[in-house]
């Protein structure tokens, strides 16, 4: 996912948190993990963008992989200067 990410949107900062064990027992868990994650991304590419079309070019990126392996991805797309 980190480098798809990195490829498409060529971020300033990005964090990416694996969070599938909180979700142990809930919808979509994954036994194997890596179904649940949170991501903070900053990148000069989503200036002047609202955050649909932020979330959209950041779906884009990650492509199948939110089909067959994610369950859920919490996003925090920012540009440079935005809190």
């Amino acid at each position: 996912m980190l480098r798809r990410l990195n490829s498409a949107i060529s971020p300033a900062s990005i964090q990416l948190v694996d969070d599938s064990e909180q979700h142990r027992g809930h919808g979509g868990y994954n036994p194997s993990g890596e179904s649940h994650f949170s991501l903070q991304i900053e990148s000069p590419a989503f200036a002047g963008k609202n955050r649909v079309q932020r979330q959209r070019m950041i779906y884009a990126a990650i492509g199948d992989l939110m089909e067959s392996r994610v369950h859920a991805l919490s996003i925090r797309a920012t540009a440079p200067g935005e809190e």
